[in-house]
């Protein structure tokens, strides 16, 4: 479960990226490259925020982690 944790870690980080560069460039790099609002960018804009609610887990879970302690 280990590699699931960290590729939801790594989308989150590229879906916090995209929304730094929005807050600071005002540029979307997701529907730069693959359209505003395709379904392609909608797939990945979702796949982004299920990570995110995925990781909310690690809260509970992160107490559990070997070497921690």
């Amino acid at each position: 479960m280990k590699w699931f944790d960290n590729t939801a870690l790594t989308i989150v980080i590229i879906g916090a990226l995209n929304w730094l560069l929005v807050g600071i460039f005002r540029f979307d790099l997701v529907a730069f490259l693959l359209g505003n609002l395709s379904w392609v960018s909608r797939i990945i804009y979702t796949l982004v925020g299920l990570c995110g609610l995925y990781l909310i887990s690690l809260y509970g879970r992160i107490d559990n982690v070997p070497g921690t302690q």
